[in-house]
């Protein structure tokens, strides 16, 4: 079977424009969640990680694209760029492109906004980037709720292992919008303070904005120092309700069975754990049983929701990127917002930051509608000279 590896990466966020300065800040336990009060948005103020705009702005001018672009499409663009630069890869025939969002351009159905309401459909967005870079292929877009970001992780190793692409560039993204809070206002899921995934004291979700872009590639040769290896993969639909989980984490239990056993390791193997955790009291609960269920317990496992909020079809991305950086580092980042354990069954929360020799992580995620995905990376050996 072909190998297949993660490399150049790039996250545009609050935290930072690039993947150093983000990780850079996780180290040092600094949140990009603020108090906004914009009634525009929500009627209350609310905590959320919001990209500053003029700061986009300014990174986006310099690239010089021809016609009108939304947000979400400069947040995405401005990503994508950095890594497809960094790669010196020809987009040719032999080179994919996949789209991970929940909501692509949702904004431009708000009143005053002054976008054709066709650019919110996800094909147009994809058009959209593919033509920006001149991509010979049509994009590809996936959009299944929160597990987008990660799901296209594994769609795109399974392109390449099936010999359809030996190179495939991903970008996610998703928006802060006054649908999106709206929404998960409606469910009474926001919380009124920062997140605090997996406590006791947990209250609901923060909701972020993020781009995250990564090269997914079968060639060895050019790849960046956090390089990681994808070695296993699996999906599940738990069928269980429009927005909550199986109560018996069934649907995870059954993703990371499946990139276990694709992987060919044993779960004592796995080294770390970059978990879900958006702090809502179901899906907590849910990971924590599925993860005793899969005997992972005593795996160290964080959620990386206390710095950016909940960014919806980005966060597997997201989140992937900076486990490819904690692996490389061999510390373990901190679960920010975590005071005492608020789940039924014991799971190993990150407090502190820990120096820790690692050579496997898996990344979790779950989203509405029971999807469940899981990925395994392991740490690229490199080759001796």
């Amino acid at each position: 079977m072909t190998d297949v590896y993660l490399s150049h990466n790039n996250i545009v966020s609050s935290l930072g424009f690039d993947s150093e300065t983000v990780i850079n800040n996780i180290h040092n336990q600094v949140s990009g969640l603020q108090l906004i009060d914009d009634k525009n948005l929500l009627p209350q103020p609310f905590w959320s990680s919001i990209i500053n705009t003029k700061a986009l702005s300014e990174r986006f001018k310099p690239l010089e694209g021809k016609g009108d672009f939304t947000r979400l499409e400069q947040m995405m663009i401005t990503s994508l760029n950095h890594v497809i630069q960094a790669s010196k890869i020809p987009l040719t025939k032999n080179v994919g492109l996949i789209i991970s969002t929940t909501k692509g351009n949702i904004d431009v159905l708000e009143k005053n906004n002054e976008f054709p309401e066709e650019r919110a459909y996800l094909s147009v967005l994809g058009k959209k980037i593919k033509d920006f870079f001149k991509f010979e292929n049509e994009a590809v877009v996936i959009s299944n709720a929160c597990v987008s970001g990660i799901l296209a992780v594994a769609v795109a190793k399974r392109y390449i292992q099936q010999g359809v692409y030996d190179h495939v560039f991903i970008v996610s993204g998703d928006l802060v919008t006054e649908f999106i809070l709206s929404g998960f206002n409606s469910f009474q899921a926001l919380s009124d303070a920062p997140c605090k995934p997996y406590c006791k004291n947990r209250s609901g979700i923060n909701i972020g904005e993020v781009a995250a872009s990564i090269l997914v590639t079968n060639n060895k040769t050019n790849l960046v120092k956090e390089a990681v290896a994808v070695l296993g993969e699996g999906s599940c639909n738990d069928a269980n309700h429009i927005s909550g989980p199986s109560r018996t984490g069934e649907g995870l239990f059954r993703s990371v069975t499946s990139a276990l056993k694709e992987a060919n390791i044993s779960s004592e193997s796995i080294d770390y754990i970059s978990a879900h955790g958006t702090a809502t009291p179901y899906n907590d609960e849910m990971e924590a049983i599925a993860f005793n269920r899969l005997g992972l317990q005593n795996v160290p496992t964080n959620s990386l929701k206390g710095y950016f909020g909940h960014t919806l079809g980005a966060s597997g991305l997201l989140e992937t990127i900076v486990g490819m950086h904690s692996l490389y580092n061999n510390t373990l980042y901190v679960s920010l917002g975590f005071e005492t354990l608020g789940v039924t069954q014991p799971i190993n929360i990150i407090t502190q930051i820990t120096p820790k020799k690692m050579n496997f992580f898996l990344k979790t995620a779950s989203g509405f509608g029971g999807s469940n995905t899981a990925v395994i990376f392991e740490k690229v050996k490199k080759d001796k000279k």
